[in-house]
């Protein structure tokens, strides 16, 4: 297998987080797809988890890094690279969406609960990193054809679920482009970050259990 350069995996991470969140912001936040907005999201998910899995992973989440950090499969000197390009392509893909895709869309706050919101996030955020624990860096389903699907519908599911409660966010990268897009508050950022990424390591904890 080839080795990349992080030059390379950075690249593939900020192309997927940058298309998952600009497809969140614009088919979702501003409303583009209407009803669909999940199947769009999930749809953008799985492609670029094809595209760029064998380069950097295919994280995309800071969650997601960190539940493969903590379960032995990222290097230590990745996570901080790996977050940084998520969360600076999450940012820049709610500009884009809302300043040439859909200028003159009116994005209102939404007014999220605390205690649901804490609950939907940690709940689907631990079953996407889970999920992706189990197809993408398992010994036991290395060289699967799946993995892909397994973790869009994950989303799908969590989006349709939870996405009148809490956003469905499950990524801090996408929750940062949500905030950029006026969607969420910067002061309810923490109810998405900190769930997120208690979740993503509690699933590096329950994915060992199970090995």
């Amino acid at each position: 297998m080839t080795e990349h350069s992080m030059q390379q995996k950075l690249m593939t991470e900020f192309v997927g987080t940058f298309f998952l969140a600009l497809t969140i912001c614009t088919a979702a936040v501003h409303g583009s797809a209407g009803a669909n907005a999940p199947f769009a999201i999930a749809a953008t998910l799985m492609v670029m988890i094809y595209a760029g899995g064998h380069i950097s992973g295919a994280h995309y989440n800071p969650a997601v890094t960190i539940s493969i950090y903590l379960r032995g499969a990222c290097h230590k000197s990745d996570i901080a690279p790996y977050i940084a390009t998520q969360l600076v392509a999450g940012v820049l893909a709610a500009l884009v969406s809302g300043s040439l895709l859909m200028p003159d869309s009116v994005v209102t706050a939404a007014e999220l609960e605390l205690v649901p919101t804490l609950a939907a996030e940690f709940l689907f955020t631990f079953a996407l990193a889970f999920v992706i624990l189990n197809v993408a860096t398992s010994e036991a389903t290395e060289g699967n054809g799946y993995y892909g699907a397994a973790i869009a519908f994950v989303v799908l599911a969590g989006a349709l679920t939870v996405g009148d409660i809490s956003l469905a966010s499950f990524n801090p990268a996408v929750t940062a482009s949500l905030v950029t897009a006026g969607k969420m508050t910067p002061a309810d950022f923490w109810m998405h970050f900190a769930p997120q990424l208690a979740a993503g390591a509690l699933a590096a904890c329950a994915f060992k259990t199970t090995q």
